[in-house]
């Protein structure tokens, strides 16, 4: 079983080493490949230094300029299909996702062909975030439950784990969201094509290095992408 946990980067150097060292130093083995979008602060120099150290098991993806979010996780699911790997994860490089609980999502997909971690399928999970904040994203799952009727409480959740299938079945050429809307559009896309969906509780805490990549333009594409995607037609990759 091999399994590959993608990062995507954008001025990271406060969080990058930490966060590799974190996962290369797990006794369960995950593979990692941070997807750098020509990081002015030097995060990729500091990935390649790293790789010295720890090998073959530490993987770098340089892309020219800020391309955003979805394209990343697209160009690592790519790079996963293509060198094997049977389970694949995507985090946060500034410890919001505890990589502690990525053993519990590798765990939910002995079950399920999707596994999130969702900070509000039992409570509401989150900690140090503005509360305005806090009440955009808990409210954004609410209204992608309502449109879409996805059975998942955290629908914008940047914490997920999949099987190798569900990635091959989904044609991801055809994505359309970039932004946090990318997010919405992989779970409703599995779900649609049938795969089952599972959430593992976890608990967010805002980052404490670094900054947010937050926007009013990711928001409103989000917003708006997700009233289209019930009339998509969703089908599998031949």
């Amino acid at each position: 079983m091999k399994r590959l946990i993608i990062i995507p980067t954008y001025n990271e150097k406060e969080n990058v080493v930490k966060m590799i060292r974190c996962l290369m130093a797990k006794p369960e083995e995950f593979d990692l490949l941070i997807v750098d979008d020509g990081s002015p602060d030097g995060t990729a120099t500091l990935v390649r230094e790293e790789q010295q150290r720890f090998g073959d098991r530490l993987h770098l993806l340089e892309r020219s300029g800020k391309l955003g979010l979805g394209s990343a996780y697209i160009a690592g699911f790519k790079f996963a299909l293509e060198h094997g790997y049977d389970r694949i994860f995507e985090m946060d490089c500034d410890f919001s996702h505890n990589p502690d609980d990525l053993v519990r999502l590798d765990a939910m997909l002995e079950e399920r062909d999707v596994a999130i971690g969702s900070r509000y399928s039992v409570g509401v999970n989150v900690v140090n975030w503005p509360l305005g904040r806090l009440l955009m994203s808990y409210f954004a799952s609410k209204y992608v439950r309502l449109v879409t009727r996805m059975p998942v409480a955290d629908a914008t959740a940047g914490f997920v784990g999949y099987r190798r299938e569900v990635l091959e079945a989904i044609d991801l050429d055809r994505v359309a969201m970039n932004g946090y809307g990318f997010q919405i559009e992989m779970k409703y896309s599995a779900w649609r094509l049938g795969f089952s969906v599972g959430e593992v509780s976890i608990i967010f805490v805002d980052r404490v290095e670094g900054t947010s990549k937050m926007s009013s333009g990711i928001f409103g594409e989000a917003f708006f992408g997700v009233l289209k995607l019930p009339f998509r037609k969703i089908k599998r990759k031949n």
